[in-house]
């Protein structure tokens, strides 16, 4: 029995009385999880629910994977790991931008481990273990070639055998490649390479490399544990190929007007749109406010380049974008759509159906991944799903 519930921003709010209505399939995203763990025999699949589960709300998204068999689940930010834990006192929840000086308390406080990115952070985690006479586990980063955040080879090597290693326990090594959605990008070997000087230093320790698209990569070991983020939550992990994972989201707008305009009319901002026949325009009431970006906007010199905007399905049909996105208003060229087919009042779908995230994400000049996490706060927000 397929059930669902609201969380909205307001209490009361209701769905006719919203501009946007966004739909997420809870029972999607476990199924995605349970496909990830499938395809890794042997190895432990873990969640990444960082940027509120990539936008989708950790407090709904968290238990949903818990009850399909997540154990371990990756956040950003020493808060969300807080919020992970009133939802999970058993889990295993790693911070993954690192411990913040003078904030290794609070994450023994939680029963949280940082990834430790730096030599300082290790020294800070390392002296505040010894302080406590305690072993605290936390996962050691090492950069193999994203150049951002973790240690050197070097630095994780020279460990070996040290104080330092022996101040706390390590209890996971990982890494990050910087072209995972490529399958024949060169680094993938090197970073491989890198990555296996730095697990002699530790054999004993668990090691993890692969995200959404790492889990795909012929050549990548999956180690004792893969991350997975964006499949989850609907993103293709291969794009090149068909999409193996099942949609989560689907956006749709309320349209606001609807009106017929003469060929060479203007339309939005600074008019750089114009009907070139006599066209229908409908207009809805989402903007980039709502997190949808203003680069999906369509203009008469986008179109004259071939560059990509955004759409809508009005009525099953697929309608461009007219004119530039607004702060909370986008117009629709719903001309080829059957007059008695949409009014205002109905809702058009953003995302969703051929409008995968992905394809958004294009249209936009931009990736999936920026339209999940942009998701505004002002939509109806339904969450479907066994596990709601």
């Amino acid at each position: 029995m397929i059930t669902e519930a609201a969380n909205t921003p307001e209490e009361g709010f209701h769905i006719a009385e919203a501009g946007g209505v966004l739909t997420i399939d809870l029972d999607a995203i476990a199924a995605n999880w349970r496909f990830l763990r499938q395809k890794i025999s042997g190895s432990e699949c873990s969640a990444v629910v960082k940027a509120n589960a990539y936008g989708l709300g950790i407090e709904k998204v968290v238990p949903a994977l818990a009850a399909a068999g997540c154990r371990t689940f990756f956040v950003a930010l020493l808060s969300e790991g807080i919020r992970v834990r009133k939802l999970l006192p058993d889990a295993t929840i790693y911070v993954l931008n690192g411990l913040f000086p003078g904030t290794a308390e609070t994450y023994i406080a939680h029963n949280l481990r940082p990834v430790l990115n730096s030599m300082p952070e290790v020294s800070e985690w390392a002296a505040f273990s010894k302080g406590q006479n305690a072993l605290f586990p936390a996962a050691l980063h090492v950069d193999t070639g994203m150049t951002r955040l973790g240690l050197s080879i070097a630095e994780a090597i020279a460990m070996k055998g040290g104080k330092l290693a022996a101040s706390f326990e390590c209890s996971l090594l990982m890494s990050h490649f910087t072209s995972s959605e490529e399958p024949s990008h060169p680094t993938h070997r090197r970073q491989i390479e890198a990555f296996q000087r730095a697990r002699e230093a530790f054999p004993d320790t668990p090691a993890s490399m692969a995200n959404s698209s790492g889990i795909f990569l012929p050549q990548t070991p999956h180690y004792d544990l893969v991350r997975p983020g964006y499949a989850l939550y609907g993103g293709n992990p291969l794009p090149d190929e068909a999409n193996p994972m099942r949609p989560v989201v689907r956006l749709e707008g309320r349209i606001v007007q609807i009106r017929s305009v003469e060929a060479g009319t203007k339309a939005g901002y600074n008019n750089r749109w114009s009907a070139n026949k006599k066209a229908r325009l409908a207009t809805i009431s989402i903007g980039y406010f709502d997190g949808y970006p203003r680069s999906a906007s369509a203009t008469d010199l986008k179109k004259k380049a071939g560059i990509p905007s955004g759409s809508a399905i009005v009525a099953g049909q697929l309608c461009p974008f007219a004119g530039n996105i607004s702060m909370d208003l986008t117009i629709i060229d719903i001309t080829d759509v059957d007059p008695k087919a949409a009014a205002p009042g109905d809702l058009v779908t953003l995302i969703g159906d051929e409008l995968s995230i992905d394809r958004v994400g294009e249209n936009a000049g931009t990736i999936g991944y920026e339209i999940l996490t942009n998701l505004g706060q002002r939509y109806y927000r339904r969450y479907i799903g066994e596990a709601v």
